[in-house]
């Protein structure tokens, strides 16, 4: 990849000398002399970075950086200054620039730093690239009631500068709730920065969260934007510890750099895990957990919001058959029927799988997926075989005994627990208890087979 710079100085002797200097080492290069040259250049061309001189006899570098970072937000800026101070460096900081250089400038220093804020800068400019691609699909799906209540919460926060703190089930689509609040915020344009929790190990949480010598790290990167924190939960002590900190004091210092670094993110946190559990347990800090639960929303399951069934599968389908090189195919009624039946332990997540699993099973050329595309484990929940009544069709006669043993399995139990439930005058906390389970799980088995309880 060609890396380019733009750089802005009224002496021209410095123009030329730092330009034959970059061009030599393979970038491409263009020049301003002023403020007012630079923006001209900037709305034709696209650049990974910009070195701005301070000051100009007519403009104001300053006053550039600000128009530029509005503008322009993945290009990285690095300030220079005959007359610099470290009040002045850490000014432009503050403001967003990548650095600061005092002249006269030293050539490997400028090679170096010019290296890392191009890699900045690119990571910037794919961040924005994925984003736009994944906002031309971004779509909450809200039939349900509980979705719409959530779609109505993340509109009133979006545009807030609030941590967020997302809870929900494993698969219910957090971080779609979190890229679909970064979207409607103020932040959109600048970059989602997402940090697994889960997989940062003891010994490398550091450098992937705050960086270390020229390497920035994912705080850096976010600036401006969204840091998500995925499973939050599963941060270790040390880093709950030093987090906590960083967003107490919105600065951090990166390893091997005496300066330390603005913080200018919105944070997201996403868990899994009851947080306030975690808390009484002593596993995760109190302190950083209010710091990330200043507005707290619930995900709901799939199970909850089951209106919402159609669209998603129709969607999904749609996606998978897209990254499979493959027609649409229709949905069978009776298969959007088991799916609402169905009670949906992996949530959205466990939909999606199972679409692009039918899909893959299904004929090339078949133009409707229907209960038999089911995966044999699955197929099993469908009910089949059972009477209106709850009865085994056609008693125990041949026909009523086809068919795989999972299968076979299924349809007698559907007709016991029906007929256990009858008898206990539809109380599923009797039925559980006489049948030796719990409830809950009473309740989504009458549910997989479309069996209503009190």
């Amino acid at each position: 990849m060609i890396r380019r710079v733009l750089i802005v100085d009224d002496e021209l002797d410095i123009q030329s000398s730092l330009s034959f200097a970059l061009k030599d080492e393979g970038y491409e290069v263009r020049t301003a002399s002023s403020p007012k040259e630079a923006l001209e250049v900037l709305e034709r061309e696209s650049f990974h970075v910009a070195l701005y001189d301070v000051w100009f006899p007519e403009g104001d570098g300053m006053d550039l950086l600000k128009e530029s970072l509005d503008k322009f937000s993945a290009m990285s800026i690095i300030m220079m200054s005959g007359h610099g101070n470290i009040e002045l460096a850490l000014k432009s900081i503050r403001m967003g620039a990548y650095d600061f250089l005092e002249k006269p400038l030293e050539l490997e220093k400028v090679l170096v730093l010019l290296r890392n804020a191009c890699q900045t800068s690119i990571l910037k400019f794919e961040n924005k690239a994925l984003l736009k691609q994944l906002y031309g699909d971004i779509n909450i799906v809200a039939a349900s009631r509980s979705m719409q209540h959530l779609k109505t919460q993340i509109d009133k926060v979006a545009p807030t500068p609030s941590h967020v703190l997302l809870s929900g089930q494993s698969g219910v689509g957090k971080t779609l709730a979190a890229r679909y609040l970064h979207h409607k915020g103020d932040r959109s344009q600048h970059p989602f920065v997402t940090v697994h929790c889960a997989a940062l190990p003891e010994d490398a949480w550091e450098k992937e969260l705050f960086g270390y010598d020229e390497v920035p790290g994912r705080l850096e990167l976010a600036s401006g934007g969204t840091l998500y924190l995925n499973s939050v939960g599963e941060l270790s002590a040390t880093a709950q510890a030093r987090l906590f900190r960083v967003f107490e004091e919105k600065r951090f210092e990166r390893k091997g750099r005496p300066q330390s670094v603005p913080l200018d993110v919105r944070v997201v946190a996403s868990s899994s895990n009851h947080l306030a559990e975690q808390v009484t347990a002593g596993k995760f800090r109190e302190d950083l957990y209010f710091q990330l639960k200043v507005v707290a929303l619930e995900v709901p399951p799939l199970s909850d919001r089951k209106e919402d069934l159609d669209e998603l599968a129709k969607g999904f389908l749609r996606k998978v058959s897209r990254e499979h090189g493959r027609p649409t195919p229709d949905l069978n009624p009776e298969l959007l029927q088991w799916m609402k039946n169905y009670d949906w332990p992996g949530n959205v997540r466990e939909l999606k799988n199972l679409l692009e699993r039918c899909l893959i099973l299904s004929g090339p050329q078949q133009k409707t997926l229907g209960l038999g595309d089911l995966p044999e484990d699955l197929g099993a929940f469908t009910g089949t075989g059972l009477g209106d009544d709850g009865a085994l069709a056609g008693g125990l006669e041949d026909t009523a005994l086809e068919g795989p043993l999972r299968q076979l399995r299924a349809r007698f139990e559907g007709h016991v627990l029906k007929r256990r439930l009858e008898q206990c005058g539809g109380n599923v906390t009797k039925a559980a208890e006489s049948l030796g389970i719990e409830r809950a799980h009473l309740h989504r088995k009458l549910k997989s087979y479309g069996l209503g309880a009190s």
